[in-house]
């Protein structure tokens, strides 16, 4: 074996690493400097929310042709995908000063974020496969989080600067760190993806080939419709529920992004045979840990069913992409990436919808039981979808 092939895996690794550590960096900038925005633009909280849906409508197509340019050209895109997010962020705090240029922006963003995080979950998963190291989407997805909660802190620490200068500072991260990814990846990997391609099917995913990575991205949808849920309703629900204090309820968030970090990189070691055992604990988890939550009398005790929550969500949706980067040919990663993504994020945008819509009916820890009921859900259709699908049958030989 030559030297180029035993230190590809060691390459690849490294490039996923990196791509979700900048892609971290952004998100945890923007969490953090979102009220500063939404001032600067002048704009109340009704405003701010319809501005907000711009980041999904700019990111859904991207995704999908993202999946059509990683088939054409590789993971190698995945580099500047990343470097466009950073100075879509720079770009858009720049030009916010109405409800208009936000959108705009906004919309700029969603679609370079939405390309990034398919590309870079292809390479995660195209590093996964090469290397034969378990669940390094696992792993990946842990860096990510870390990376949110470092830079929503710093964000905050620097809160008397202007704030275009975090959005700065992570734009020259993005810039680096897609330089990086294009000279690590080179061009090895689009000459073998044309390659492929042109030995294959011309229309791959077509004539129902679609269906399985719209199943995987069902389930996918409703590990992160959960997910998502505690993460923009658990201050609310520490607030209004348990009346704890403005600085009490905002911890909730960042016990759940800890939670969700440290179990990812927990349990990333584990094998590809383990991988339906760990879907379908992590419902259970998710399920158990949200029933807690509504039931709870003090901080202490939601806070612990947060934690467990967490726990259980982390691993959904990295587990789910890391059983179709084994099953799938590289030919079509790109397009079988972009599809889970893309359906899974439609749960990702839909779950606080979803709890709000409970609030209204039943209060807050009805909506909570409604989240522990979505998670009771995915883990009875878990072994059904994954059998139909036909995928992950490499982790359960």
């Amino acid at each position: 074996m030559s030297d180029t092939s035993v230190c590809e895996p060691r390459r690849l690794i490294a490039a996923a690493i990196v791509a979700f550590a900048a892609f971290g960096a952004f998100w945890g900038v923007w969490g953090a400097a979102v009220p500063r925005v939404q001032r600067q633009a002048g704009l109340d909280d009704g405003r701010l929310g319809f501005a907000l849906l711009f980041v999904g409508a700019g990111a859904l197509p991207s995704m999908l042709l993202m999946g059509r340019a990683l088939d054409r050209w590789g993971p190698r895109v995945a580099g500047a995908a990343i470097a466009a997010l950073g100075c879509a962020g720079a770009g858009m705090v720049l030009t916010a000063v109405d409800l208009a240029t936000l959108c705009a922006g906004l919309t700029v963003v969603g679609a370079t974020s939405g390309a990034a995080d398919v590309a870079m979950n292809a390479v995660a998963g195209r590093a996964e496969r090469t290397a034969g190291r378990p669940v390094i989407t696992l792993r990946a997805h842990g860096v990510f989080s870390g990376l949110v909660v470092l830079a929503s802190l710093a964000t905050g620490a620097v809160a008397s600067l202007p704030v275009a200068v975090p959005f700065a500072a992570v734009a020259a991260v993005s810039l680096a760190a897609g330089a990086a990814l294009v000279r690590t990846l080179g061009d090895g990997s689009a000459g073998q993806a044309r390659e492929h391609a042109a030995e294959a099917d011309p229309a791959p995913l077509g004539r129902g080939g679609l269906v399985p990575f719209v199943l995987i991205g069902t389930l996918g949808a409703l590990g992160f419709a959960a997910e998502n849920a505690h993460e923009s309703w658990s201050a609310v629900f520490a607030h209004d529920e348990l009346h704890s204090g403005a600085g009490l309820s905002a911890v909730a968030p960042a016990v759940f992004a800890g939670a969700v970090a440290i179990t990812r990189f927990a349990i990333g070691g584990l094998g590809a045979a383990h991988a339906r055992a760990v879907l379908l604990g992590g419902t259970t988890a998710a399920a158990a840990g949200t029933a807690l939550i509504a039931a709870a009398p003090t901080l202490l005790v939601a806070g612990a069913g947060l934690a467990v929550a967490a726990a259980g969500t982390a691993v959904l949706f990295p587990t789910l992409l890391g059983i179709v980067s084994r099953d799938v040919e590289e030919y079509r990663r790109g397009r079988a990436t972009s599809v889970v993504s893309t359906v899974s994020y439609l749960g990702f945008l839909l779950g606080p919808v979803y709890v709000g819509l409970w609030a209204d009916a039943v209060g807050l820890r009805g909506a909570m039981l409604a989240i522990a009921a979505l998670a009771a859900a995915l883990l009875v259709l878990t072994p059904a979808l994954l059998r139909v699908s036909g995928l992950g049958h490499r982790a359960a030989r």
